[in-house]
Order: C-alpha cells, then sequence, then structure tokens
C-alpha cells in the first residue's frame, strides 16, 4: 500500500468512529460530532479567523461539524444569518469551543 492509502485509511477510520457529544441545555439538546475535521471542514474557519471574523468562524464550526444523533447534518449555511444574530454567542462558542477541543492534540497524534 502507499502512504497516501494508509493515510486515507487511519483518517477513514477517525471519521467512522463513534459520535462525541455535548448537552446543550439552553437548546434543549445534544450536539453530536465527529472528534476530527477534513481540512475541507477547517478551511473556512481558518480563513474567517485570519480575517479576524471570530463570530463567524465559530458560527462555521457549528454548520459544518454539528451533527443530529443519526449523523445528519444539524445545521445548514442558511442558518447562519440567525446564529450570528438571533442565537446566544456565549451558547454558540461553548459547543463550537467544544468541537474544537476534541481534536487531537500533536501529541496524540505522535502517539499514533
Amino acid at each position: 500500500m502507499s502512504v497516501i492509502a494508509n493515510a486515507k485509511g487511519h483518517f477513514k477510520t477517525k471519521l467512522t468512529d463513534k459520535l462525541e457529544w455535548i448537552d446543550v441545555p439552553e437548546w434543549d439538546t445534544k450536539i453530536y460530532y465527529k472528534g476530527s475535521a477534513t481540512l475541507k471542514q477547517t478551511e473556512e474557519v481558518v480563513a474567517l479567523h485570519r480575517e479576524n471574523k471570530v463570530a463567524e468562524a465559530l458560527a462555521a464550526v457549528l454548520i459544518s461539524r454539528a451533527l443530529n444523533e443519526d449523523g445528519s447534518k444539524m445545521f445548514t449555511v442558511a442558518d447562519k444569518f440567525d446564529m450570528m444574530n438571533s442565537v446566544d454567542p456565549d451558547v454558540v462558542t461553548r459547543i463550537a469551543t467544544a468541537i474544537l477541543d476534541s481534536e487531537p492534540s500533536s501529541a496524540d497524534v505522535e502517539k499514533n
């Protein structure tokens, strides 16, 4: 097998692992997410953060990573306006931070 095939197989395993979740009592729900994100999923978040659009980056985390219990997307891009203007920013920040904090550290990656 090639190195890229091994790398893809490793990441596929990480993406198919069980869903993690955060309880969001303010919204009377649990938000599920996968512990790892693709580069494509992080691209918009990183770009927004570089432009100092932190609030928009946090909303992008939820839109791209928040899942229902069955693994389907919880939010769509159409929800972005409401999320940025009509939703408690403290809750959005807490959820996005929990999702981002679930990413493996460089030490974890080195162990594997």
